[in-house]
């Protein structure tokens, strides 16, 4: 028989779609049965009938949904502090790839790493994140540019969901770059490489969603295009990193293809969003390469606010341009630099980002039906989340879901 729990004494934070802010709730109570929310609210209204064989009294803190990583790049070889140092320097991001340093610098690394040095160093990251309370991690491939490493970083992504209480849900992002070998031959490589890649990643059941880079220093709307349709045949989600150095119209292609969101968005036309905000994808914000690059020009949120576009707010781990493991502090950058409120933050991280990744019918918020799998935290109010910087406030993570 399947054992009831009850957790009691503390403040939640459902992050549902209520009048309270946060979903807030007092003095509160969750019921879970198996893997699943079965009731939650405040504590003296808990039916009789709900009787624990369990009772968890969690000290009057602070529970939270567990955090959700939605845009990452967690699995790569090398890194690129020298990048950084030249960046410092007055190098632009543009400049640095055309030079064959940028994405193509990490391909080399990864493609000379050993699968273990991958994991190990994905782990690394993945430990991080896992002790700020993320508990579901998107991880793209786009390091490898050939059929075999592209796939062999999709198995080692899975390979962490093995490895750790995590779980991972995986993206093909072979249009990622133009590796040397198809230099100024871009159109073969989608050809040869990006579509053939993602028929075999999908037939081997690596892949959950498709992106591409649509951005002049990578590829053109036509082109990313062609992967969208492809992976509209395969009946695979879509994403894409869109408008974040130019406005290639990557949010239309989005919107066009009904995906799940766009990401980056700093240079998103106000006169695309009506048509972006009625397909119902998600404007997913990266705050931290918009900090390490030294960008000035911000996402239109205010715009996005108005139009009732959900915000979801994410690491973008990288080696790159975005070297950041700590889910926390992008919270407080998205706050900081884009104009975010607090709410909006942990929503970005939790309601929208689970959103993002087609998965807000089971994570994200704490409702019944949802999966048991919440943060406890060491703080008063969920405000304090974005607000502390370098704090490590999280006291556990509750999760009744079983691992893969």
């Amino acid at each position: 028989m399947t054992e009831r729990v009850h957790y009691e004494g503390c403040v939640l934070a459902t992050m549902q779609n209520v009048r309270e802010p946060y979903g807030l709730i007092y003095d509160a109570s969750i019921v879970v049965e198996g893997e699943r929310i079965v009731w939650c609210g405040p504590r003296t209204d808990r039916p009789s009938s709900y009787a624990a064989e369990r009772t968890i009294d969690l000290g009057g803190r602070l529970v939270t949904p567990a955090l959700i990583d939605c845009h990452t790049h967690l699995v790569y070889g090398g890194n690129r502090a020298r990048e950084f140092e030249r960046r410092l320097q007055g190098a632009t991001y543009e400049e640095i790839a055309f030079e064959g340093g940028g994405i193509n610098a990490t391909v080399t690394a990864t493609r000379e790493a050993s699968d273990q040095e991958l994991l190990a160093s994905a782990l690394r990251r993945a430990d991080r994140l896992i002790a700020e309370g993320v508990r579901v991690i998107e991880i793209k491939s786009g390091y490898g540019l050939t059929i075999s490493d592209e796939i062999r970083m999709l198995r080692i992504a899975r390979r962490i969901e093995k490895e750790r209480p995590v779980s991972v849900k995986t993206t093909w992002l072979a249009a990622h770059a133009v590796p040397p070998e198809y230099e100024n031959r871009s159109d073969a490589y989608i050809d040869e490489v990006v579509l053939p890649g993602l028929k075999r990643a999908h037939e081997e059941q690596l892949v959950d969603s498709v992106d591409g880079f649509c951005e002049a220093i990578a590829f053109s709307p036509a082109q990313i295009e062609r992967v969208l349709d492809a992976a509209k045949r395969l009946s695979l989600p879509v994403k894409l990193h869109a408008e974040q150095l130019t406005d290639q119209k990557g949010a239309l292609l989005v919107a066009r293809h009904h995906g799940l969101s766009a990401d980056h968005l700093e240079y998103l036309s106000a006169d695309d969003i009506p048509a972006f905000s009625a397909s119902g994808a998600v404007a997913v914000l990266l705050p931290g390469a918009f900090y390490v690059l030294k960008e000035k020009k911000r996402p239109p949120v205010e715009r996005l606010r108005e139009a009732g576009v959900p915000m979801a707010v994410a690491t973008d781990c990288n080696p790159g341009s975005s070297p950041i493991t700590s889910i926390l502090t992008v919270m407080n950058m998205a706050c900081t630099f884009f104009g975010l409120t607090p709410e909006e933050a942990l929503a970005g991280t939790t309601c929208h980002a689970a959103k993002a990744l087609g998965i807000d019918g089971d994570h994200g918020t704490i409702a019944p039906h949802m999966y048991a799998e919440f943060a406890v935290w060491d703080l008063e109010h969920p405000s304090e989340l974005s607000y502390e910087i370098g704090a490590s406030p999280l006291h556990t993570v509750c999760s009744h879901r079983a691992q893969s």
